[in-house]
């Protein structure tokens, strides 16, 4: 299974908005859809929270109340409420179906349900081999908990594994500059990234908004 496992959104970028924060994960193992929009995260900041809108989908709102499985209602488009009940009847009837937590998890990572995510991928690399595109969405899920230093360990383990892995790198790079504000180190990860990945536009974009960060410090 493939996702698109970067932190920088495919649509949704908060550009020049609030000391230069951007909007939400999109992220390296599958292709779920776009996790956020411009207009819901503008209004979180000027709201005073540039981190709230982040529940946002194209398309729909995610509600914030938990379901059947502590998730948020799936949004509009995202996956129904039914295919995770099933698979968590799956999981509690087969807790060693590493197949079915793997999906389980990835389908509470599409609807930002990060704290039931990270069990489910911590409980999945328990059972298989560690794999650079799980541990890069366990590593989203713990930067949508807040835990950034986290988040960078399961970066640089995916690293390790597969060199030259720009999923993870690219997730590096917006943890440092964008949470972390190490703008330093940010901009040495972004020149190996830009490097492995030189004509990506997603790349492209990415070292344009931390240029547009480095220079609102």
């Amino acid at each position: 299974m493939t996702r698109d496992n970067l932190l920088f959104g495919t649509i949704g970028v908060l550009a020049g908005f609030i000391s230069g924060y951007f909007v939400h994960e999109v992220m390296a193992v599958r292709q779920p859809p776009p996790l956020a929009v411009l207009q819901a995260a503008q209004a979180a900041a000027m709201n005073g929270n540039p981190h709230a809108g982040v529940e946002q989908v194209a398309g729909g709102a995610v509600s914030q109340q938990p379901g059947d499985d502590g998730a948020a209602p799936a949004a509009a488009g995202g996956p129904p409420m039914a295919d995770i009940n099933r698979l968590k009847q799956e999981v509690e009837k087969n807790p060693n179906d590493a197949d079915a937590i793997l999906t389980l998890a990835n389908l509470n990572y599409d609807i930002r349900n990060w704290a039931r995510a990270r069990e489910l991928y911590e409980r999945y690399l328990k059972l298989r081999p560690a794999q650079p595109d799980v541990l890069t969405d366990l590593g989203v899920s713990l930067r949508g908990l807040g835990q950034f230093q986290d988040a960078m360990g399961r970066f640089e383990e995916a690293q390790k594994l597969q060199a030259g892995h720009w999923q993870s790198l690219y997730n590096e790079v917006v943890v440092l500059a964008f949470d972390l504000k190490d703008m330093p180190r940010a901009n040495a990860v972004l020149s190996k990234l830009r490097a492995l990945q030189p004509d990506n536009p997603e790349v492209t974009r990415l070292a344009d908004e931390v240029a547009k960060r480095a220079g609102s410090a």
